[in-house]
């Protein structure tokens, strides 16, 4: 268990260590509980009720944060010729077609993302006991399978994130570094939240957005009451 401070105590006495705190005073206690000697990231966990091992209960989608992540994505892409031009005029870090593919082969996983143009999805399906179970799989739905590659590659850098709901039903994500201005901080939380409660699916039941919590990389965690986290 994490350590509190002097004011991460003092925040927890003020508002009792049961209470759900609104969003900007959450917010608030995560950055000043941060102690690390690094710029922590700061995570969102979104409890759902769901089962995902339903497939009309699956949640996973993708959201811009308005104020980015403040985190380096290394983009990789998998294309040919005139697209991997694009996608290197782009900015991606890592492009290129069966060279890449034997390259992930041997262990070489140098990257956060991968986009791949749809002529592609044959050679990358042959990836998909390396890329899958790192969330790294191209994919359609989240527009990393697409033709428009310079577009797919900005989004991935400008501060994209891809979420999917995990076994145990809850959302991971990272919604930016401690050291952002709270007010940015409190609208990246909002957006997240937002598209996750957008992207209800069918066999969802009862409560669907059971709880969020934000902490810091190295931080306790801290309850955010919902409406205040939905902008209401």
């Amino acid at each position: 268990m994490a350590k509190l401070g002097k004011r991460t105590r003092a925040a927890r006495e003020a508002f009792g260590t049961a209470s759900l705190m609104p969003l900007g005073d959450a917010v608030s206690l995560v950055k000043s509980s941060s102690t690390a000697k690094f710029d922590e990231t700061v995570e969102v966990a979104i409890n759902l009720g769901v089962d995902p091992r339903h497939a009309d209960q699956m949640v996973r989608g993708v959201v811009s944060l308005p104020n980015g992540t403040g985190k380096t994505v290394r983009v990789a892409v998998f294309a040919r010729g005139a697209k991997a031009d694009e996608a290197t005029a782009a900015g991606a870090d890592i492009v290129g077609a069966e060279e890449l593919m034997q390259a992930i082969q041997g262990g070489e996983i140098n990257f956060d993302r991968c986009i791949a143009t749809p002529d592609m999805m044959p050679l990358v399906g042959r990836l998909g006991k390396i890329l899958g179970p790192r969330n790294l799989m191209p994919n359609p739905k989240v527009g990393t399978v697409t033709m428009d590659v310079a577009q797919a590659v900005a989004n991935a850098k400008g501060g994209e994130v891809q979420f999917k709901v995990e076994k145990a039903g809850i959302i991971h994500a990272g919604v930016g570094k401690v050291s952002f201005d709270a007010d940015k901080l409190a609208e990246n939380v909002r957006a997240i939240v937002d598209a996750v409660s957008k992207a209800r699916p069918t066999g969802a039941k009862g409560t669907y957005l059971r709880k969020v919590s934000l902490s810091s990389t190295m931080g306790p965690g801290v309850s955010v009451d919902l409406a205040s986290a939905l902008g209401q």
